[in-house]
């Protein structure tokens, strides 16, 4: 691929400084184009980007010449373009690894916060140009990335943060260290009760958080043999529900037993997290109250592998990695075909981030189209954050957050594994 100004062919990353000032008209030519994922492909299509949007699509590869003087030409004829994909589920501030201990006693949140840059920009260079952030060791450091990416200053996907309200004990409070440093560590959003747990929500609110993470049940990664079932309470899941709803914020519930998903969708959250055993009665729920299911088989994948093969992690964690583990595939193809809305989700941060993807080739090895993977990506995502209007698809008005790739994802999930040109915004971060 090339990106072209007059007669000028400029490879590499030195596009990002070329064809990324705000105020230059950007002319793309496409190849194939999955404008609007979940309708047809179309052929030689071009696209006209000004000030971070898309102003126009039109049939046909309009010459450069008759939409401005001085546009600049991405040629992308020999490629497959798509909307930038969503990860509905990531932890930007680390990875899953034997010396995750002594970095939370050794890194500051300073070094935390650089990192965190580090990983966000690996994710953008792989096609996913917006990701709802789902739990951090320092949120405020994670709103701060956010608004850094918005503001231009750092390269990162679109970051929707999260803050994290959960029970005293149960996951998402902090665990598998000496009680002394458990006191030290335990997050001000820690409830009991569902007055307490208003409290909490309203702090993490207060403190800038975008959407509200609730734990409505135990967590394979909780250093703790306290299991997968439900441990907040039905009045408590209800109380976080309702005072994020009435402060205009989401919420998101991790749950793995049927009994904490079905809690968390009666109270009305807007999307469970893994779902890794929901039942007749949660496929129920789902489909009346319109909650997206966000499956992250790929964390699945990555903590079975890593309790097969590996020694660092507990014997109570290792013993829920490969029990559920083992069993999210099963969920999300009885989910999917019951007609349950999906959006994409891979819980990066357990998994490598910059390899999301690989959820991707997961959710059609379950059963779901390849169209249907690429929509859950796109459309579905971007309506699970309430953001239609501006995200998610390929039309006049919307941001301009591009991918493409060598050959049609249709043919071949694998080729998401490979993206070779990222735009978000207008502004080109990859071209190869």
């Amino acid at each position: 691929m090339k990106l072209i100004k007059s007669m000028l062919v400029v490879s590499g990353f030195v596009v990002s400084q070329l064809a990324t000032a705000q105020a230059q008209i950007q002319v793309i030519h496409a190849g194939s184009m999955l404008a609007i994922p979940g309708e047809k492909v179309t052929k030689n299509q071009t696209i006209v980007v000004a000030d971070g949007k898309i102003k126009k699509v039109m049939p046909g590869f309009v010459a450069v010449k008759d939409i401005s003087d001085d546009a600049v030409l991405i040629d992308l004829k020999n490629q497959f373009v798509m909307p930038g994909m969503m990860d509905m589920h990531v932890h930007l501030q680390g990875e899953l690894g034997p010396n995750n201990d002594s970095e939370r006693l050794r890194m500051s949140d300073e070094v935390v916060a650089m990192k965190s840059a580090h990983f966000a920009k690996k994710t953008l260079l792989a096609g996913f140009t917006t990701v709802r952030d789902l739990g951090a060791q320092s949120p405020e450091h994670i709103y701060a990335l956010r608004d850094a990416v918005a503001n231009g200053w750092l390269a990162g996907p679109r970051i929707i943060a999260s803050g994290g309200v959960s029970v005293t004990g149960g996951h998402g409070d902090i665990d598998g260290m000496r009680h002394d440093l458990l006191d030290l560590y335990t997050a001000k959003t820690v409830c009991d009760g569902p007055f307490d747990c208003r409290r909490a929500t309203r702090r993490a609110i207060k403190f800038d958080a975008d959407i509200i993470k609730i734990t409505s049940t135990g967590g394979v990664l909780s250093d703790t043999d306290t299991g997968t079932g439900q441990q907040m309470a039905d009045d408590e899941l209800r109380e976080v529900v309702e005072t994020a709803h009435g402060l205009g914020r989401k919420v998101a519930s991790h749950a793995h037993a049927a009994a904490g998903i079905n809690a968390a969708l009666r109270a009305g959250v807007d999307s469970i997290e893994h779902g890794s055993y929901a039942d007749k009665e949660s496929i129920k729920l789902f489909k009346k109250s319109g909650a997206y299911l966000v499956p992250t088989l790929l964390a699945g994948d990555t903590v079975k592998q890593m309790a097969s093969k590996s020694d660092f992690m507990s014997p109570a964690i290792k013993a829920k990695a490969i029990r559920v583990g083992g069993d999210m595939m099963k969920n999300i193809s009885r989910s999917y075909k019951a007609g349950v809305k999906i959006a994409f989700g891979t819980d990066s941060g357990v998994s490598r981030h910059g390899i999301n993807a690989q959820e991707a080739v997961l959710m059609v090895e379950a059963g779901m189209s390849a169209m249907d993977v690429l929509k859950s990506a796109t459309v579905n995502a971007a309506d699970l954050i309430g953001r239609s209007e501006s995200l998610g698809t390929i039309e006049v008005g919307k941001y301009a957050d591009i991918i493409a790739v060598d050959q049609s994802p249709l043919d071949d999930i694998k080729a998401l594994l490979d993206v070779d040109f990222v735009m978000q915004g207008g502004k080109v971060y990859k071209n190869k």
